[in-house]
């Protein structure tokens, strides 16, 4: 029952994916997280330039007046290689912030219905994003130990503990349009199985490159539906919708 309502649910939010809200969520994600870790190699890079003195003496080697482009060049590239890394969680994070717009696009077309959504600020939806990105990134280092003990296991746990996460995230995100933190809260423990499932469901995709990039707008747009499915309008109105 709860596969059948999962995979309906990302079946509708696939259909959905031409909608020009989704792909202009897309493209802001991708286009800030670009152009934010452009800007922070470039600061380092100088950075690293300014603090290094134009002329060092090194032992062995006299004084040398390279030192500075190299340890500069030596950031660019360390910097470039991690934001290989950093772009999927970062562009996640920002994709967040504007996931309420994959939300209204997803209820315009198929719960028209429904009476309008609350919808959470912009500092709100910016803390959240962050607190989130730094959950995933923490969560993620700290299992690196469990990668490395568990090594032929290390895909499923990535799976699981992403999926728990991600699951996490965008049933939250769904249902507090619709709800306060408390109630939002208990939703989550009651539905928690189904809520990992299909956390799952978008955790797998984070494996494979550049679709990963589609993940969050598929998460909201998918548990959006969930939501939808696990509590029908009738209780969902007796739970209280937020007033706008």
């Amino acid at each position: 029952m709860a596969l059948g309502v999962i995979l309906r649910s990302f079946t509708r939010a696939m259909g959905q994916l031409g909608d020009r809200r989704f792909r202009r969520v897309l493209l802001l994600g991708v286009g800030l997280s670009l152009t934010l870790l452009i800007a922070a190699t470039a600061g380092f890079a100088y950075l690293v330039e300014w603090v290094t003195p134009d002329n060092t003496t090194l032992p062995g080697l006299g004084e040398v007046n390279w030192l500075d482009d190299l340890l500069s060049w030596g950031a660019l590239f360390l910097l470039l290689g991690l934001s290989v890394f950093l772009m999927i969680p970062v562009a996640s994070a920002i994709s967040s912030m504007f996931l309420d717009d994959v939300a209204d696009a997803v209820e315009d077309v198929h719960y028209p219905t429904l009476p309008p959504a609350h919808r959470l600020s912009l500092g709100d939806s910016i803390r959240d994003g962050v607190n989130f990105l730094g959950v995933l990134i923490g969560a993620n280092l700290l299992a690196l130990i469990l990668y490395l003990l568990f090594a032929p296991a290390a895909l499923f746990i990535f799976w699981g503990l992403n999926g728990f996460l991600l699951g996490r995230e965008y049933f939250t995100l769904a249902a507090l349009r619709r709800h306060d933190r408390a109630v939002t809260k208990r939703l989550r423990r009651r539905h928690a199985g189904t809520i990992w499932i299909a956390g799952v469901l978008m955790a797998v995709p984070l494996s494979v490159p550049l679709i990963n990039l589609l993940v969050p707008i598929l998460g909201a747009a998918t548990f959006t539906h969930l939501y939808h499915a696990l509590v029908p309008h009738s209780d969902a109105a007796s739970l209280r919708y937020p007033q706008r």
